[in-house]
């Protein structure tokens, strides 16, 4: 009896332990179903990412080969010395030598053909040898002649299937750069690369794409693309096996995982040991990391998610909360000149002023930085919560017996109707952008407007975006004139914008090109406008001004020297226009870049020199070709009882220097006679010339050959 009575306490006992184990048996079973659908799932996912991503390379592979044929097709096509010699008697033997001729080892297209508006060829040529295009293309090249025939119609591209394989064919009228009226029926141009083992091969190597080749069929197991000609048949396909790097991955863990459920199996023993322990550990955890999550370390203030969260629990009272945003004047300046734990300090003490600032802040919070923000929920006007803030930042800080000086912008957005955290948020955010715009300790409200003016200068730099690309920015030239001669010995291009609305001027469009990443396009969209039209006054010297930004480009002196190889112009007539600013901002950078342009001829100006603070020193670091004075001491000429003492000195500085000079915004001869007794030698300015388009630039420059 008194067995069983304990055998029965034995069960109960181990009754748990079972069930326990049970289910820890079962939770690691699922838990073990779970990863390995998990590896299953990341290894097959991984596959199909890399093979999509194969199928996207190749894809851009096959659009980057037609990009590189479209661009030259339309190079030599839209040429006004080809439209001329192809209608000439001549056209044969001049197509040859422009690019029949350049087909027999040229790595931009394998074959030139033109063809005569009565549908003959004129010239057709692959490898360098004369060959029948209708015959190797077929009679689909026929029609893409004719749909191709019309002038300024885009380069058309076609694959085609020809007696060796398949050929990529761009076609495009042959006709003049710019038409003044209707033209009359015109040759064709048409390049053609063959997709031959080479072209493969460097598609391969370009895109990343292993054992890329082409094929008539796909194969299975492979992954591939298809090629389609101009009836939307496919005619090949590239092919290529996948990487499958989920699959290799798996290979190299798979031992790992093994291990690991080996591990696993073990370590449940000890769970259920220590368990209870760990679970009261994570509450502490889970406690210590909801605070962290809403909290900022380094202040102990509420960080942006706690702000939000905080904005939450207050809407149900209304409209009567205000959000301000505070932005540190000059705390970079106290991290670089005293290091961060200074900085980190003055952000603790920061914290707790503002924090006390006014009884009716409800919460302060610090969103990282040195920005922070409070939220007011009281009655007091906003005039009066600012004056607190401000007066925090009147008197220095002391820390560590260093006196630091910082001062304070300020953002407001009071919660108006329903407006959520984020937009609130985001409202004071654009108030205190205004207030930094505006200058130092200065406070803004938010205002609707600053939402109109921000949509204002999207809508802008969209139109300016598509106008770069459009090539509606478009240059005019002003005269550089000799002081001595009076005769035209270059000419400053400058750039205009004629928008729908009207004209925009440089000075709004150019800085916002700066803001928006969009100046290294413009820049380079204005140089090669610039020296397209210079090439037809090849005696005088061109004038380009430069953004800063541009020159502190590291590829900046890349592409001025690739625009110069394409118009094929000569260094040495191109000057490039700096402002002193570049030289503040980031020298060591200009310098590189300006080194690298001189080796190959280029001159370099210093722009508004005077209104800046371009040291002496910099000056001969940089030994620049030629001076620019700034307009505002011309004007002073005028304005100033000692304006011509000053404009004397700075030309004589220019002068010790052994720096020519030129003299910008002259409008007067009384001007032009002191800036010439002074030892200026060349003058721009109203009186000399107005900025001209390049037709008006053609008539002055006869108007000065006549006069001569």
């Amino acid at each position: 009896m008194s067995s069983t009575f304990a055998a029965g306490r034995v069960r109960a006992q181990t009754s748990p332990i079972i069930t326990t184990t049970v289910c820890f048996l079962g939770i690691a079973l699922l838990l073990t179903g779970l990863v390995a659908h998990v590896v299953t799932t990341m290894t097959r996912s991984a596959n199909e990412i890399d093979d999509a991503r194969a199928e996207r390379a190749a894809r851009a592979a096959i659009a980057a080969l037609a990009t590189q044929l479209d661009a030259t097709t339309k190079d030599n096509a839209v040429w006004d010395d080809a439209y001329s010699a192809i209608g000439s008697p001549t056209a044969a033997d001049w197509a040859y030598e422009n690019w029949g001729k350049t087909s027999t080892d040229y790595p931009l297209y394998d074959g030139a053909i033109v063809i005569g508006p009565d549908g003959r060829a004129i010239s057709a040529y692959s490898k360098g040898n004369t060959f029948q295009p209708l015959e190797y293309f077929g009679k689909a090249f026929d029609r893409q002649i004719k749909a191709a025939a019309s002038a300024q119609s885009a380069p058309l591209l076609n694959f085609f299937r020809t007696e060796t394989g398949i050929a990529l064919v761009a076609t495009q009228a042959i006709q003049p750069f710019e038409t003044t009226g209707a033209l009359s029926m015109l040759s064709v141009l048409s390049f053609y690369k063959e997709l031959t083992p080479t072209v493969i091969d460097m598609l391969s190597n370009e895109h990343e794409l292993e054992g890329l080749r082409l094929q008539s069929t796909p194969e299975p197991g492979l992954l591939s693309a298809p090629i389609k000609d101009m009836d939307g048949a496919t005619i090949a396909y590239l092919v290529w096996p996948s990487k499958a790097p989920g699959s290799a991955v798996f290979r190299k863990v798979s031992p790992y995982v093994a291990a690991a459920a080996g591990i696993l199996v073990l370590f449940l023993g000890g769970v259920l040991l220590a368990g209870a322990s760990e679970a009261r550990r994570l509450r502490r955890l889970a406690e210590a990391a909801r605070f962290e999550a809403s909290h900022d370390s380094l202040s102990g203030l509420l960080n942006r998610h706690g702000l939000l969260n905080k904005l939450e629990q207050l809407a149900s009272l209304g409209p009567a909360v205000s959000l301000y945003l505070i932005d540190l004047d000059g705390f970079k300046a106290v991290n670089d000149a005293w290091g961060h734990a200074v900085g980190d300090e003055l952000i603790h003490i920061a914290a707790k002023a503002l924090k006390n600032c006014h009884p009716e802040i409800l919460a302060a919070a610090r969103l990282g930085g040195d920005e922070f923000a409070l939220l007011q929920f009281g009655s007091a006007p906003d005039r009066e919560i600012e004056e607190s803030i401000l007066r925090i930042f009147v008197d220095p800080f002391k820390i560590g017996g260093r006196t630091i000086e910082v001062g304070a912008s300020i953002g407001l957005a009071a919660r108006t109707g329903s407006v959520t955290p984020l937009e609130l948020l985001r409202r004071a955010d654009m108030a205190l952008y205004r207030a930094k715009e505006n200058g130092k300790g200065q406070a803004v409200a938010y205002d609707p407007e600053l939402d109109l003016e921000r949509q204002r200068l999207a809508e802008l730099e969209s139109e300016l975006r598509s106008a770069i690309g459009d090539g509606a920015i478009e240059p005019v030239f002003q005269p550089l004139v000799s002081a001595s001669t009076d005769i035209i010995i270059g000419f400053e291009a400058l750039a205009r914008w004629k928008n729908i609305a009207g004209d925009i001027s440089p000075e709004v469009f150019i800085p916002l090109a700066e803001k928006s990443g969009l100046i290294d396009a413009l820049g380079v969209h204005m140089l090669k406008t610039s020296i397209r039209h210079a090439k037809n006054w090849p005696q005088l010297g061109l004038s380009v001004n430069v953004s800063p930004i541009q020159l502190c480009n590291p590829d900046f002196a890349a592409q001025v020297t690739t625009v110069l190889q394409e118009f094929d112009f000569d260094p040495s007539g191109l000057t490039l226009e700096i402002t002193e600013g570049v030289l503040m901002s980031n020298p060591d950078q200009a310098r590189r870049s300006i080194d690298q342009l001189r080796q190959i001829g280029i001159k370099f100006a210093l722009d508004d020199f005077g209104c800046g603070y371009a040291s002496i020193g910099a000056l001969r670091q940089f030994g620049f070709d030629r001076m620019k004075i700034d307009r505002s001491l011309i004007a002073g000429l005028e304005e100033n009882a000692n304006g011509a003492d000053v404009l004397r000195a700075t030309i004589a500085l220019a002068i010790a220097l052994e720096i020519p000079v030129t003299a910008e915004g002259i409008e007067t001869r009384r001007q032009a006679e002191i800036l010439r007794d002074s030892g200026c030698d060349q003058f721009q300015g109203y009186l000399v010339g107005k900025p001209m388009s390049p037709g008006e630039v053609e008539d002055k420059l006869r108007q000065q050959a006549t006069a001569a």
